[in-house]
């Protein structure tokens, strides 16, 4: 497996946008609410544009977030605390020489080159007692953006600029009101992204085309099915796991190492 190396299209997407939806960070990290942050040391793994740090860093100890790409963005959003270290360091190889009583990473394994390492070197990172919470696309609902978007970015997407395609996402998400607002309110619960698209009525136009852009943007996404999402909290590891379905697209996975 290649090294991690810097990705241009992570800066440019939070250069570009902005996200504070607090509801979804309280949705994704279930059954773990802020409150099991107080007091605690804490690592973020992936910290974007620096949207999670900032609800984190008022209720924790100290909050040390990792990214490889975004971590200037991300401090300047949160040059407020005083409790955070910013570290620019590749997740799956990073040697920060301590462990935490909470590493977490939301939205951020699947896009690195090997999830399955990435998630060893998360664990080697928590105490004894500690927890480690992930969130992550399922690949379980997801076929369509797998098997139609995915290709189609691969081959259309990857050379358009960024402020381009954040208007060719302006657009698509403008096209996908009609029908969230019309056919995803009747009770066809096959129809693909029902649940997911529950989400897209309680969020702002801007927010939806982030969404959409984030799709269209990052550079690689590898889909964790629940067998392997299972597997990295082997209860010879964890105990008091937590692996959960969200809106039928992604997971939710945290438990205490032993």
């Amino acid at each position: 497996m290649t090294k991690q190396v810097k990705q241009s299209e992570w800066s440019e997407q939070w250069k570009l946008l902005q996200d504070d939806e607090l509801f979804l960070f309280q949705d994704w990290i279930l059954p773990n609410t802020l409150e099991d942050f107080k007091g605690k040391t804490v690592l973020e793994c992936g910290c974007g544009g620096g949207q999670h740090t900032s609800f984190v860093a008022p209720v924790a100890q100290s909050i040390t977030s990792v990214d490889l790409n975004t971590t200037d963005i991300a401090k300047e959003r949160n040059k407020k605390f005083n409790n955070i270290e910013f570290v620019e360091e590749d997740i799956a190889n990073m040697n920060l020489e301590k462990q935490f009583d909470i590493v977490f990473s939301i939205g951020v394994v699947h896009h690195t080159n090997s999830p399955d390492k990435t998630i060893q070197n998360m664990k080697r990172h928590v105490k004894p007692g500690g927890k480690m919470i992930v969130w992550v696309y399922s690949k379980e609902g997801n076929e369509l953006v797998d098997k139609i978007v995915e290709p189609l970015r691969k081959r259309f997407l990857t050379k358009m600029s960024r402020p381009s395609l954040l208007t060719l996402s302006n657009i698509i998400t403008a096209l996908m009101y009609l029908p969230i607002y019309t056919i995803y309110l009747l009770p066809l619960k096959a129809l693909p992204f029902y649940e997911y698209f529950q989400n897209f009525r309680k969020l702002s136009f801007y927010r939806n085309a982030l969404n959409v852009f984030d799709k269209l943007n990052a550079p690689q996404v590898d889909f964790i099915s629940k067998e392997r999402i299972v597997s990295w909290f082997n209860p010879d590891e964890f105990k008091d796991i937590s692996i959960t379905p969200y809106k039928g697209v992604s997971w939710s996975g945290s438990g205490i190492k032993k």
